[in-house]
């Protein structure tokens, strides 16, 4: 393990056994948590650089499902409710789906009216958030706080915004999408503060198209040019790197 300024960083040889690593880190919380609480708040990113963090979590049978309340981080707006890219229909194939949460909110990107979806989510997450389970966009956004749009003092919880080109281009990288013109331009994101003022924050970075990003995270000035640098400001950070995206350092 490394430290740079606030934030943990572990790195390991490859994906895989990253994101056990960082499911038995999480689990571990959970459990921590839950010896003074009846239940927590979770936050999830959707995305395929959390496959294996998503894949070792889920078949963890220790967890208490059952006294967790499930979130996730951002949403599409306008793909059609059944849409596979979408990141709560993701995050339900994958976990919310096939473990029995107390509760999963899932943001409404089909909503004709996204500023009061905005407020409903805001609403349900003011209660606190004990753990963000998150990635590092390969423009270093956090959840679709792009660098154009993110704010480090936004006064929301939750906002609409439009995603960059970098950040489109990434869906398409990804193979979420077959070209640019394909992925969505604005989407329901939870704003930085958001995700900020979870109190544990465990960050699952791998892939080589990622080396650049975490190059900056851990380099680069705090500043909101580069969105995941607020990471190491925050008292309970853990990131997570495999071989391939720490090839920068």
């Amino acid at each position: 393990m490394h430290t740079y300024e606030r934030i943990n960083v572990h790195q390991f040889e490859d994906r895989r056994r990253m994101g056990a690593a960082a499911a038995a880190a999480v689990a571990g919380r959970v459990h921590a948590l839950l010896q003074s609480r009846s239940h927590i708040s979770m936050i999830f990113a959707a995305a395929p650089s959390q496959l294996e963090f998503l894949e070792a979590f889920r078949a963890d049978p220790s967890i208490p499902w059952h006294r967790i309340h499930a979130f996730h981080m951002d949403e599409y707006i306008g793909l059609p409710a059944n849409a596979p890219q979408g990141f709560g229909n993701f995050l339900r194939e994958r976990l919310f789906g096939l473990v029995p949460f107390r509760t999963v909110h899932y943001l409404d990107g089909q909503t004709k009216d996204t500023q009061a979806e905005c407020e409903r989510y805001a609403g349900l997450l003011n209660g606190g958030t004990d753990i963000v389970c998150m990635g590092v966009g390969e423009n270093t956004h956090i959840a679709f706080n792009d660098p154009h749009v993110a704010d480090f003092n936004d006064p929301k919880l939750v906002k609409v915004v439009d995603l960059d080109d970098a950040c489109r281009q990434q869906q398409v990288n990804d193979g979420c999408f077959a070209s640019i013109g394909e992925v969505p331009t604005h989407a329901l994101t939870l704003t930085v503060p958001a995700l900020f003022r979870g109190t544990w924050i465990y960050c699952m970075v791998p892939g080589a198209a990622k080396a650049e990003a975490v190059r900056h995270t851990l380099r680069s000035p705090v500043s909101p040019q580069h969105p995941s640098t607020i990471l190491r400001n925050h008292p309970r950070a853990v990131l997570f790197i495999d071989k391939d995206s720490a090839a920068l350092l």
